[in-house]
């Protein structure tokens, strides 16, 4: 029997600094980019449950967080405190967590700062797997006084999904005689790889849940995905053969964001690379990273024709704004007509990170 657990901390930055400052207790925190009144150009990396009352999420420009938080402030309600990201304390707080894991899992598998999969087929039954998933939540929040939680499914995909059914502090188990019909009723984009624009081309075609998509055959699935199409296939239905131990090596680190209309404006290009920019240094420091050495810029034209420039660094570089302003210098050759001569008006523009440390 195949059993894989899922373990996620619960808000994990957040909840570090509210266990480290007794200020932060019971308020609604976000850590990211200093907001600067409302004009901070950065994101958010982490808000902790009560911050999330107020809509502010994950990866959000920092500028809406704090409006959301005046707009909760001017209707009585406490408004956010905003702390910048500690990358160095959070790693640390990372692999004593991950050690304590490794204790009692053999196969541990570390997908990001506070997330891994577990191979608990070595328990023999899914009772077993909760009594120890149990153990190790009364663990975590004895040694390091933080909540994490726990999904168990008879794989991968069904595990992760578990895990997003009870937060905080949750545990949930999925059989995988549920596993099927659990599936059915939800969201396409709890599928792994379908992000928000595979979901806009099957909500073109009228599909928007799992079961929609089920109709489709795996020739179907083929003709509209490609070859992940047969991959998709057998997700749909609650299956997912991937093994948990090959733990693969982050090489590179980045984001992109597609506009809403082509364009040339390089004040608004601007504006999204230095998001983009603090956002990538964030995502560096929660997969445990400090420095990177290599910058690429990506950029896609509306005729879809996509092409890169990179700059490597003599000296290892770690700041969001060293980052945008390298982005900054690439991006001139797409404006200037040097990469550019036909003055095509662009839709995407992304920046990634390499040889990391």
């Amino acid at each position: 029997m195949r059993i894989i657990g899922h373990i996620d901390m619960d808000a994990f930055f957040a909840s570090v600094e509210e266990r480290d400052n007794s200020r932060f207790k019971g308020r609604p925190l976000v850590v990211g980019a200093d907001p600067k009144g409302g004009k901070g150009r950065g994101v958010v990396s982490t808000a902790n449950y009560k911050a999330r009352e107020y809509g502010i999420r994950s990866a959000m420009p920092i500028s809406e967080a704090w409006r959301l938080s005046e707009v909760a402030r001017k209707k009585g309600m406490p408004p956010a405190i905003f702390c910048e990201v500690n990358g160095k304390k959070y790693s640390e707080v990372s692999r004593r967590i991950m050690k304590l894991i490794a204790q009692v899992i053999p196969i541990v598998e570390q997908t990001s700062i506070d997330e891994a999969y577990l191979d608990l087929s070595f328990l023999g039954s899914y009772e077993e797997a909760q009594k120890i998933a149990e153990q190790l939540k009364v663990t975590i929040k004895k040694v390091e006084r933080l909540t994490t939680t726990v999904g168990i499914g008879p794989n991968r995909l069904m595990a992760k999904i578990a895990t997003e059914m009870q937060k905080p502090d949750g545990l949930t188990i999925i059989r995988e005689e549920e596993a099927e019909k659990i599936l059915e009723p939800l969201s396409l984009r709890v599928i792994p790889g379908i992000g928000p624009k595979t979901q806009t081309m099957f909500a073109r075609q009228g599909m928007r849940l799992v079961k929609d998509a089920k109709n489709l055959t795996q020739e179907g699935l083929k003709d509209l995905c490609g070859k992940w199409g047969e991959d998709l296939y057998e997700k749909l239905r609650g299956r997912d053969y991937s093994p948990v131990g090959i733990e693969m090596e982050i090489k590179s680190v980045g984001e992109q964001e597609t506009f809403a209309i082509d364009t040339m404006n390089p004040a608004f290009i601007a504006e999204r690379l230095q998001v983009l920019s603090q956002a990538v240094v964030m995502r560096l420091k929660r997969e445990g990273f400090e420095n990177f050495r290599r910058a690429v810029l990506t950029v896609r034209f509306r005729d879809f024709q996509t092409k890169t420039r990179s700059r490597t660094f003599s000296e290892p570089i770690s700041s969001g704004e060293t980052l945008n302003f390298e982005a900054m210098r690439l991006l001139m050759a797409f404006l200037d007509g040097r990469e550019n001569p036909q003055k095509k008006t662009i839709r995407l523009v992304g920046i990634r990170v390499e040889e990391l440390s």
